[in-house]
């Protein structure tokens, strides 16, 4: 089964992560451990199991960094990237150089559990948004280096991604609104420089600040940390006029009733900044 585009990982981001990973895995010295014990022309297969269930996410990482150390190495995908995997699953098998496949080990599995890890954290947020409008999107609350991976695997877990940075939409926060003396003075400098393909989303704490905020031409609002009730008046005071964004205090526990107050979005930082890594590993063929 291929990829759908929209999971397809850039090669230059894969490449640069794992050139990184194993730098710093092999120092100066390379595995001392490995390139003692194997002949450097041995040769062996392996696989990655999940040892729990999984949202697959993370195989072109994997497989670059088996490639990386052995470029003639085989990586026969068993499941694909956004696919579901019960505890047990072989998701792919690597044959090549025995010290390539046991070197590479770690760095593999560390990305591929991370990713797999933020795939199945948001797989799970997803869920327990069914039967409501509402799409969970993560934020950037990222680790540093790694945002495009791991926004990526978010994706695979059925999530959308906020900006990726401070280059390619506005939000306008509370620290913004005070330290420029007001909204309207931070909008006003705002229309003045920005182009118009550019979305401008405001931070709105109270229905009093959105009411000021929808006075402005904005694209979408953020609900901060508001209650049931009142998400659900923000959300009939926007209209359908502006795009309507919850965020603060979101949780599985929490995540459902937030949907059903018809928020668009919701915009979860733990899904990158407090997912647990899959439990994986390489196991060994004879």
């Amino acid at each position: 089964m291929e990829s759908p585009r929209y999971l397809e990982l850039p090669r230059h981001l894969v490449e640069k992560a794992v050139q990184e990973a194993l730098k710093e895995d092999l120092g100066l010295a390379g595995d001392i451990t490995t390139d003692s014990i194997i002949p450097v022309d041995a040769r062996g297969a392996a696989a990655i199991v999940v040892r729990e269930p999984a949202r697959i996410a993370g195989l072109d990482l994997a497989e670059a960094a088996f490639r990386a150390l052995d470029p003639d190495a085989t990586f026969e995908r068993l499941i694909e990237d956004g696919a579901d995997a019960t505890a047990g699953t072989a998701v792919a098998r690597i044959a090549g150089k025995t010290r390539a496949l046991l070197t590479g080990e770690r760095t593999a599995l560390n990305f591929f559990g991370r990713l797999c890890g933020i795939a199945t954290l948001t797989a799970a947020y997803v869920s327990k948004t069914e039967g409501t409008n509402a799409r969970i999107a993560c934020t950037r609350k990222t680790t540093p280096g790694l945002r495009g991976l791991e926004k990526y695997a978010v994706r695979c877990g059925g999530g959308m991604n906020h900006r990726f940075g401070l280059y390619d939409a506005v939000l306008v926060k509370d620290n913004h609104i005070a330290a420029a003396g007001g909204l309207a003075q931070a909008l006003e400098r705002l229309r003045a420089v920005t182009g118009h393909m550019v979305k401008i989303e405001v931070e709105v704490d109270t229905l009093d600040q959105l009411r000021q905020a929808l006075r402005f031409p904005i694209d979408v609002v953020l609900l901060d940390n508001m209650d049931i009730a009142t998400l659900r008046e923000a959300v009939a005071l926007a209209g359908g006029k502006v795009v309507t964004e919850a965020s603060g205090g979101v949780s599985l526990e929490t995540v459902g009733e937030i949907a059903a107050t018809g928020v668009d979005l919701i915009s979860v930082g733990a899904l990158t900044h407090s997912p647990r890594n899959l439990d994986s590993s390489l196991e060994w063929e004879r």
